[in-house]
């Protein structure tokens, strides 16, 4: 029991987190204006950069391939499906419209921050490609996903883009670039890798902090009877349908073009999840409910990707296994 409790920690932590911040909004919300948002998603990435190897970080960009494939499917398939659902409710008017415009920001936004990464080591894959993807795709997404919600929502954006590319390059690039010149000092580089699954448990620690964020800014923005249990339901539904959508088109392609497994699960996991913070920041310019969707799809995609993970990582050959 205790090593199942062990195995399973997150997914009873993420079911607690959620439980206190759609539970307890109003009460948590003044507790937590304080936290840094931006220095957990650096802390983050600092963590699970200056523990890569930067020999994987040369494999990665020598054999370009996973990160090509995940960021057509990450910028391309997944805004794509979202669309197509979005379409099939609008047309049954089965789901407030609110919630509609939250699932295409959900499909827009780029690769998450942290927990592509995480969950690419969790399950022995190639994280240095999850990394690339999730730079890529960040520094891409002031031009790309504001395309795919004028398009998708017939809207326009005022997105301050200059702001928004320093913001992210300070959260992404430079932690990132850090972990790696201090992973160069042997000293450091050593105890990085001694100390790999300990940082890997902080930095999940920290991808729930920031989901504790999340529920509870969509749990202050809900009424009673704002949001029908069919919405919830739909809602639900339709993340999970993309998500695996593009989890399972991931792993499949990826098999097509020959690309190795270790690669293969990298493309599956970066090329599927979304990032929470750019979606919540995206949601304030259309309304407030639109949030849901993205903090929806966020959690499903950790419930469906650490069972996933745990999976793969069981069939992973004891020599590759991080």
């Amino acid at each position: 029991m205790k090593k199942h409790l062990v195995q399973r920690w997150f997914l009873l932590a993420l079911a607690g987190v959620l439980a206190v911040g759609f539970g307890l909004p109003n009460e948590i919300a003044p507790l937590i204006t304080e936290i840094p948002r931006g220095g957990i998603v650096a802390t983050v990435l600092f963590l699970m950069s200056v523990t890569l190897d930067a020999h994987a970080v040369r494999r990665a960009l020598s054999r370009p391939a996973p990160v090509i494939l995940a960021t057509a499917i990450n910028f391309g398939l997944v805004p794509l499906v979202a669309w197509v659902t979005v379409i099939a409710l609008r047309s049954g008017q089965l789901i407030r419209e609110d919630l509609l415009i939250g699932l295409l920001i959900a499909g827009a936004v780029p690769s998450t921050l942290a927990s592509a990464a995480v969950w690419t080591r969790r399950a022995g894959g190639n994280d240095a490609v999850s990394l690339m993807v999730t730079m890529i795709t960040n520094l891409a997404c002031f031009v790309v996903t504001p395309r795919w919600l004028v398009w998708t929502t017939g809207t326009s954006t005022d997105i301050e883009l200059l702001s928004m590319i320093w913001r992210l390059g300070l959260l992404v690039v430079l932690p990132m670039a850090l972990g790696q010149i201090l992973r160069a000092i042997r000293p450091i580089g050593r105890w990085a890798s001694s100390q790999k699954t300990a940082l890997g448990v902080f930095a999940q620690c920290g991808v729930l902090s920031m989901i504790l964020i999340g529920a509870v800014g969509a749990g202050t923005q809900l009424t009673p009877g704002a949001v029908r249990s069919s919405d919830w339901a739909l809602m639900l539904g339709a993340v999970a349908a993309i998500h695996l959508v593009a989890l399972w088109s991931g792993h499949a392609l990826a098999a097509v073009v020959g690309i190795a497994r270790e690669e293969r699960i990298a493309v599956g996991f970066s090329g599927s999840q979304k990032t929470l913070m750019v979606g919540l920041y995206l949601a304030t310019y259309f309304a407030p409910l639109a949030m849901l969707p993205m903090v929806a799809y966020h959690v499903v995609q950790l419930l469906i990707d650490t069972a996933v993970a745990d999976r793969l990582r069981a069939k992973t050959p004891t020599s590759q296994a991080p």
